[in-house]
């Protein structure tokens, strides 16, 4: 690959978009240029001056970084961060818990950064999950981004690698954020849909933003609906620095890898899950640690020199690419362990306050224009939303290393300088002093450029890690964009925002548009999108972007639900739980009362839900063990059919006793019996069944159930 200069042209290209009714032409020189007058209100700041680019942040050259008298993204962003109180104004619903971070090894030749120097060392960790687009009292199972912000307490102070579990963004300048979060919020005028994208302004705002494809491809993915918080990845999503002693800077991608492997959960199942429990991410992660089950991700990460990217396909600043890690492999460096819950939800998890610009030294910055404006804008948001500059005063977020400053006084200033001397330098020899050796220090990168609201060429090319993201998924996964991407946009009540999407989705894929515009009731196809660089059609797959390619080979960490009758083989219960236990899951059991069931050995067994409050979706495969004398009884019940029929739908396994025939037939799967439904062994055989359960879905079977026949354009 030919070697990039350091400095780019910008792209001299003829695309243009109409916003507004105004047709406008993007990436001319740089700059948005207009090219068609009419009545249109020209877009000013509040202080009414009219605005010439509200695309590009104000930078030192086309890669160089920000520049602080940008007074129209201070003025945009500021206005923005100060839109809600007291709830965040994105990842409002949020969870959290305590952990710690452990090193493997000392990464002193990268990094002079404490935390890394000493191998097998703990450091305090609080870690809160989160959905971005709903109100604090959303459902759990929305189709979103879930953010995965955590803060590991060093001896230098906080570091919060403030992530989502999706490695790219929306959006590559930050002057684009409230945009993006305007479109995705409920509509201002009706204030609805809540937690869903699935409405006008969220693709109208998409399909004008060519950007945003990347991103589109994985929320459209099962990415978006993770089966819980410990089977989901985090990433930092920018590309950071790490500096050594010596001041010789690395660049670094942060990946956090869960023990348990990935897991998501289907649309269909998705929805039920959000009537049944809209809690189920939290209750998982409670249910989880409180019985010592403690979840862990890896940290990983991709080190890279100038050199590489220089000679890499894109550019490692654009915050809407990858580095595939079957180009560079990541490394594992340490892990996350969360063992213990808050023990006040507000004071802890909703009062935390998280910040891209919390880094202690050794992790330095990159000119990435999504994360040098996030640095600019969080402090904003926690003064704001928590009241006062003193929010490091609250113990969540106070450092538990030693500390001094002279800041004092505000609202809530539960701590203030002690002495005559409130000030920096004086004479008196008290209070702290700067330590040129063991301070912060930056990386001291050379900046050049014209100081201009610029886009580098290097970010232009929008399609062709969506076609590779797309191309790497599994054919039951790219079933599930598209079935995704058809009910999203069935919900837009403006043909044109339908129209402009399967044009961009043309130059993703030519059979996922197609598709889409069929099931959409399309006569005829459009044209795809103008394209500011074609779409590379050479980039390999990437395993490690497919959920299933990645998917679990055991049963750790899942959920066995047990619908249970009088009458049932205590022997064979006692066989499933151990061997359930052993693999290190959970098994809960579901009947026609919760009071109890009486088994075949005359015990009394408590259930944990009834049939009517534990639907087959919170479970991770099922079992039916009944008995013929309760049988006739339990296929009169409706939600005992629906049981069934969702798991098999579902494509979960199904283990089953004999006597559970007549529910499988009544719930409408006995002629469609395959590999997945599993008449219950002997107690010898369990073991080898809970084995198998740890595959977790039958694929084979979804294209011939109602579900993927309904739901899956590509069949």
């Amino acid at each position: 690959m030919a070697k990039k200069s350091q400095e780019k042209s910008t792209l001299k290209q003829r695309e243009t978009v109409t916003i507004h009714d105004q047709k406008v032409r993007r990436w001319e020189g740089g700059e948005l240029h207009q090219i068609a007058e009419d009545d249109t209100p020209v877009l000013t700041t509040a202080q009414g001056g009219p605005v010439a680019d509200d695309q590009n942040s104000l930078r030192v050259g086309p890669r160089g970084p920000l520049v602080i008298d940008d007074f129209h993204f201070r003025e945009k962003i500021f206005h923005f961060d100060h839109e809600r109180i007291p709830e965040r104004v994105v990842h409002a619903r949020g969870y959290g818990a305590h952990g710690y971070f452990e090193t493997y090894e000392s990464l002193a030749a990268y990094t002079r950064a404490d935390v890394f120097q000493r191998a097998g060392e703990k450091t305090p960790a609080f870690v809160r999950f989160s959905t971005v687009a709903g109100s604090k009292g959303s459902f759990d199972l929305a189709r979103d981004v879930r953010g995965f912000a955590v803060k590991i307490y060093t001896k230098e102070g906080n570091w919060d690698l403030v992530g989502n579990n999706i490695p790219v963004f929306f959006i590559q300048d930050a002057i684009k954020f409230p945009d993006i979060i305007h479109a995705v919020k409920p509509e201002p005028d009706r204030a609805f849909p809540q937690a869903q994208s699935a409405h006008d302004t969220f693709w109208d705002f998409i399909s004008l933003t060519p950007e945003s494809m990347h991103m589109i491809m994985w929320v459209m993915s099962d990415r978006a609906i993770p089966r819980s918080f410990r089977f989901m990845e985090g990433f930092g999503v920018h590309t950071f620095r790490l500096v050594n002693a010596k001041d010789e800077s690395t660049f670094v991608k942060f990946h956090w890898k869960p023990k348990l492997g990935l897991q998501s959960v289907a649309w269909n199942e998705a929805v039920k899950i959000n009537g049944a429990d809209p809690d189920f991410h939290r209750r998982d992660l409670w249910q989880a640690i409180q019985s010592g089950n403690f979840p862990e991700w890896e940290l990983q990460v991709q080190l890279f020199d100038q050199e590489f990217a220089d000679s890499f396909d894109f550019d490692v600043l654009d915050p809407t690419k990858i580095i595939p890690e079957e180009v560079l492999a990541p490394q594992p460096i340490g892990r996350l362990v969360l063992d213990r819950m808050p023990d006040n939800f507000f004071a802890e998890t909703e009062q935390v306050a998280f910040m891209t610009q919390n880094v202690p030294p050794g992790i330095d910055f990159s000119n990435d224009p999504l994360l040098q404006g996030r640095n600019f804008s969080y402090l904003d948001t926690q003064l704001k939303r928590l009241g006062s500059p003193n929010f490091t005063h609250l113990p969540i977020n106070a450092p538990k290393c030693p500390f001094a400053h002279f800041q004092q006084d505000g609202h809530m200033a539960m701590r203030n300088p002690i002495g005559r001397v409130n000030y920096q330098p004086n004479s008196f020899a008290e209070g702290p002093r700067e330590s040129p050796m063991s301070g912060y220090r930056h990386f001291p990168a050379e900046e050049t450029g014209t100081k201009a609201r610029l886009r580098p060429e290097s970010f232009a090319d929008h399609y062709s890690q969506a076609r590779q993201f797309y191309i790497s998924q599994t054919a039951p996964e790219q079933r599930h964009i598209a079935a995704a991407l058809t009910f999203e946009l069935s919900k837009v009540e403006t043909p044109a925002i339908r129209e402009r999407m399967v044009s961009h989705l043309l130059n993703i894929d030519e059979t996922l548009a197609t598709a889409v515009a069929q099931k959409l009731g399309f006569h005829s196809m459009p044209s795809p999108a103008d394209a500011a660089m074609p779409t590379r059609q050479d980039l390999e797959p990437s395993p490690a972007l497919s959920i299933v390619e990645r998917g679990p080979k055991r049963f750790e960490g899942r959920k066995l639900g047990i619908l249970i009758t009088d009458g049932l083989d205590a022997a064979l219960l006692n066989g499933l739980t151990a061997a359930v236990a052993k693999e290190k899951g959970a098994c809960e059991l579901v009947a026609p009362k919760v009071g109890r069931a009486t088994a075949s050995d005359g015990t009394w067994i408590e259930a944990h839900h009834m049939i009517d409050g534990g639907p087959s979706v919170l479970f991770d495969a099922v079992v039916l063990l009944t008995s013929a004398d309760a049988i006739d009884d339990l296929v009169k019940e409706a939600t005992a059919r629906d049981f069934v029929a969702d798991a098999f739908q579902h494509c979960k396994f199904i283990g089953y006793d004999p006597s559970a025939m007549p529910l499988i037939e009544k719930a409408g799967i006995a002629d469609g019996l395959d590999e997945g439904t599993i008449e219950l062994p002997g107690e010898k055989g369990i073991s080898d069944f809970v084995s198998t359960l740890g595959k977790l879905r039958v694929w084979a079977r979804e294209p011939s159930v109602k579900l993927g026949k309904a739901s899956s354009p590509l069949d």
